[in-house]
């Protein structure tokens, strides 16, 4: 009888909240948790799957964070940046 590998553990989903100063990414998703109002806004403001996305600056003790999409820096905390889901920026 064939033996099947493990399948591989699933990769917890990286998020905006994880990206370190200076760090670019891809917008892939938004976790579903994530209310449709906020979802709503957040595209409105230029946060959109696919979007290339910079870490301009992460201050201590959680407060929070400055990210560029395009030419405009958005400061979000950890509860809305937490929810979006991305991908290394190629």
């Amino acid at each position: 009888m064939r033996s099947h590998p493990d399948p591989a553990p699933e990769v917890p989903a990286k998020t905006l909240w994880d990206l370190a100063q200076d760090e670019r990414c891809r917008i892939e998703s938004f976790n579903s948790s994530l209310d449709e109002a906020y979802r709503v806004r957040l595209m409105e403001l230029g946060f959109h799957p696919g979007e290339i996305v910079t870490c301009m600056y992460t201050p201590k003790l959680g407060a929070p964070r400055l990210y560029r999409v395009h030419n405009t820096v958005y400061s979000l905390d950890d509860d809305v940046a937490g929810m979006i889901l991305i991908s290394e920026a190629a």
